[in-house]
């Protein structure tokens, strides 16, 4: 039987070691260096839920989940009507869906966060693994296979038309009204400014936010000739876009992280407040975050890893936004149907693990391995531009090589010269005292 021994690290700063008795095994002894990566990784990949106030909520109940699975599933495997077989598919599908996210709450890893409960995130991380499956699945079937499976989800989309083939973009960008400048205001560009706001809120940094959104405003530029809704008329893409959508977004989500960074958290156990009103508004600062951390992607000292880092970050974030608008022309659906919000509405969810396992995996020399979050994240994008590239590849034949590679080095020019204003401006205006440490860091969001 494999026994810990017991007592405090030696002298030489190593953890005590693993004894195995009776089975003819040495000793093995665990390295300062090997516990310090095991706690650094296990902070932003297997974060633990510190004070407790409630118990119940966080103590293990597998056999009642069990039984209470296995007698949902009798129940609907012997009182349903089976008659139809579109709706036992379903039902079918739903409920292996259903089992898959069970499975996750209890082996998943909890991830960075823990508010509201460890659960959600590791449900979150269920589905993204279930995601990753169904495109490792959609790229082996056949165009025609595709759309039966894209039919079978909704007939209407039989019907669907490309917005490209029915609109028209940048025309008369010569005439310039207030008329039609305020006809710009509509819940597209409402969704731009809060995406912006949430982006700043997970990004947590001025000169990283405004980099992607002028290099993202250079990629619909290089990418015009692929996708013809990336044309824009001048004043949209630099006032309305960039200024007011963009801008006001990141000025938004900016100042919320400012407020949220000077505050003081002290978290009171709701067994300890007596009022109603009270407890009600302990449970619904559960949803707010436990904690708040001061980021800082780039400093003086940083090494060319970082800096490759950074850059990388850059590319996936273009990536994932691109594969946005590809996904929806090739497979043709509309903007407001539920495959393009409900996959948006996703990926912003998991974007916020990954890019807090990212930064730490950027940042902190003990962290040797990116999270798992992080790496399903980095999967899903390229899988999605898998996918693109090969059911579109008569859209793809027409790619002007030389724009990909202009894009590739004006990214990286952008991001070189983001990098060193930001260097510049910390050693200038920046407080010395907010350099922090992982070590003194709390994960949470």
């Amino acid at each position: 039987m494999w026994e810990p021994a017991g007592g405090e690290a030696d002298s030489s700063g190593h953890a005590p070691a693993i004894m195995a008795s009776g089975y003819g095994y040495e000793s093995r002894t665990i390295g300062k260096d090997d516990v310090n990566y095991r706690m650094h990784f296990r902070m932003i990949n297997e974060q633990q839920v510190e004070d407790i106030t409630l118990d119940f909520f966080y103590k293990p109940h597998t056999i009642t989940l069990l039984t209470c699975t296995v007698l949902s599933l009798m129940y609907f495997a012997f009182t349903r009507d089976e008659t139809n077989e579109d709706a036992n598919l379903w039902v079918g599908l739903i409920l292996v869906l259903s089992f898959f996210l069970v499975i996750s709450v209890l082996a998943f890893p909890n991830g960075p966060f823990t508010r509201p409960h460890p659960a959600i995130w590791r449900i979150v991380f269920g589905l993204s693994v279930l995601y990753f499956l169904f495109l490792v699945f959609i790229i082996f079937l056949n165009w025609e296979q595709v759309k039966n499976v894209m039919y079978w989800l909704d007939p209407n989309l039989r019907y669907a038309t490309r917005e490209a083939d029915i609109m028209e973009y940048a025309v008369n960008c010569h005439v310039i009204t207030w008329e039609r400048i305020l006809s710009h205001f509509d819940i597209f560009a409402f969704s731009h400014f809060w995406g912006w706001g949430m982006k700043a809120l997970l990004i947590r940094s001025y000169g990283l936010c405004w980099t992607i959104s002028i290099t993202w405003e250079l990629t619909e530029l290089f990418f015009m000739h692929l996708l013809p809704n990336f044309a824009e008329c001048w004043w949209d893409q630099l006032i309305l876009d960039i200024l007011l959508c963009n801008g006001g977004g990141i000025w938004m989500g900016m100042t919320v992280c400012r407020f949220l960074e000077m505050r003081t958290y002290h978290w009171a156990s709701i067994k300890d407040i007596h009022t109603t009103t009270g407890k009600i508004k302990r449970a619904a600062l559960q949803f707010t975050p436990a904690s708040w951390t001061y980021v800082r992607w780039f400093d003086p000292k940083s090494s060319l890893q970082r800096v490759t880092g950074v850059y990388l970050f850059m590319i996936i974030w273009q990536l994932t936004e691109l594969n946005t608008f590809f996904l929806k022309h090739i497979f043709v659906f509309p903007a407001c149907h539920a495959l393009s919000w409900c996959r948006i509405l996703f990926i912003g969810i998991i974007t916020a693990p990954t890019v807090r396992q990212y930064y730490a995996y950027l940042t902190d020399t003990q962290c040797k391995r990116v999270g798992t979050q992080c790496w399903v994240f980095g999967a899903i994008a390229f899988l999605e531009a898998l996918a693109c590239i090969k059911f579109g590849m008569e859209l793809f034949s027409k790619t002007q090589v030389l724009y990909v590679l202009l894009w590739l080095v004006c990214v990286a020019l952008i991001t070189f010269l983001c990098l060193y204003g930001m260097v510049w401006y910390a050693e200038i205006y920046g407080p010395k005292e907010k350099v922090c440490h992982l070590e003194h860091m709390s994960l949470e969001l």
